[in-house]
C-alpha cells in the first residue's frame, strides 16, 4: 500500500481506484447474491441485473492485476525500508 503522506498521482492513482472498484463490486456482488438466494425476485431484469456485481468483480480483478504489476516494475511500489528497519520498529512497538 502507498504510503498515505507520499502524493499520488499516475498509476499508483489508477492502482487506488481499481482496488475501491475491486472491493465495492465485491461487496456489490455479495449482496446481489444474497438478496437472489433469500428473496428470489421474479422480476424479468433481475436475472441479467444481479450478476453483472460478479462480471464487473472479474474484470476489476484483472484490471487490478495489470495496474499493480505495471505500477511495481515501474518502481513504485516498492518498499525503501529493508527487512531489519521493519524488524527494529516490531521490536520498539513491542
Amino acid at each position: 500500500m502507498t504510503d498515505p503522506d507520499r502524493p499520488v498521482g499516475g498509476i499508483s492513482l489508477a492502482v487506488r481506484w481499481a482496488g475501491r472498484l475491486l472491493c465495492w463490486s465485491l461487496a456489490a456482488a455479495w449482496a446481489a447474491a444474497a438478496v437472489d438466494l433469500t428473496a428470489s425476485p421474479h422480476l424479468g431484469w433481475w436475472d441479467a441485473l444481479w450478476q453483472l456485481p460478479s462480471c464487473l468483480t472479474c474484470a476489476s480483478a484483472v484490471a487490478w492485476a495489470v495496474l499493480r504489476a505495471r505500477e511495481k516494475s515501474a518502481g513504485g511500489g516498492s518498499d525503501p525500508r529493508t527487512g531489519n528497519d521493519v524488524r527494529t520498529e516490531w521490536d520498539q512497538a513491542a
